[in-house]
């Protein structure tokens, strides 16, 4: 499965001790929820969460989104016993915290032979092993983790994330080389809808496959910004009509809009028309 196979424009948290929120997720308009067992929950409500939230996705209703659970890491008391419980659920993948290399991943798999493994790219570490975590054969996506980092870092973010750039790129390289999903980390100051809507363009231009979302009123922003518009259809659709007429013709390139249009071009505007298309099947589906 490559990176662009299912839509992940808007990736949003959901704490697996809260029945209510685990309810409303169910109709609000997410590609895809992490359901957090780390972060989101207090240590007391840890060993409830897991039970919560298995009960949850056991009674399903989540559709065809794509559905991840973190876990707790390995070297906490709740780590193995999160992995056992969910192994075997109908869920797209296991998502793991502060993942350093390849061989944190070697260690859930002794315990989730068959899991589908993500990974949050969130300390210095995970970002220098990118490539490695990215290539390992379990791994299907990376989740930014851009607090953690920032934190470890020691920088000050503003609002251009300049301090971020090296360490949000070079996974993003590495899940390109893989061929794996990529997500850009969370904007905190959800009542801010153009600050959010500023670093959605920033992170969709970097090349980045969604943005992970903190508050459901994120979700209309971010799937807005990630979704290919109208204009950019469109000119897809000419550059390949353009250059199916120009091969039939016997040339190697054609010219739309004054521009060179190359068969490099022609498969980036057939994933994009093929990524419009999966927005619109899982939006059918909703």
């Amino acid at each position: 499965m490559t990176h662009a196979a299912r839509p992940l424009r808007s990736v949003l948290y959901i704490p697996g001790s809260k029945d209510r929120a685990l309810d409303k997720a169910q109709g609000l308009a997410a590609d895809a929820i992490i359901f957090d067992l780390e972060d989101a929950v207090a240590p007391t409500e840890k060993v409830a969460a897991r039970q919560t939230l298995l009960q949850a996705l056991t009674q399903g209703g989540y559709g065809s989104r794509v559905k991840l659970v973190r876990v707790n890491a390995l070297d906490t008391e709740w780590g193995r016993d999160d992995i056992a419980a969910f192994k075997a659920s109908d869920i797209d993948g296991i998502l793991l915290p502060k993942v350093d290399g390849p061989e944190d991943l070697d260690a859930v798999l002794e315990l989730a032979p068959e899991a589908q493994l993500w990974a949050m790219i969130e300390t210095s570490r995970g970002v220098l092993r990118a490539l490695d975590i990215a290539d390992h054969p379990a791994m299907r996506g990376f989740i930014m983790g851009t607090n953690d980092l920032a934190k470890e870092l020691g920088c000050t973010v503003g609002p251009d994330r300049a301090a971020l750039l090296t360490s949000l790129q070079i996974p993003l390289l590495a899940a390109r080389g893989a061929g794996i999903a990529c997500v850009d980390g969370v904007y905190n100051a959800f009542k801010d809808v153009e600050g959010l809507e500023a670093e959605c363009i920033q992170g969709r231009d970097f090349g980045f496959d969604g943005k992970t979302l903190i508050h459901p009123a994120q979700l209309e922003t971010a799937n807005r910004v990630f979704s290919p518009s109208p204009d950019m259809l469109n000119l897809a659709a000419r550059q390949i009509e353009a250059f199916e007429k120009a091969e039939a013709e016997g040339l190697g390139v054609a010219v739309v809009d004054g521009r060179i249009v190359e068969n490099l071009h022609v498969v980036t505007a057939r994933a994009l028309l093929a990524r419009a298309q999966a927005i619109a099947d899982l939006e059918a589906s909703q």
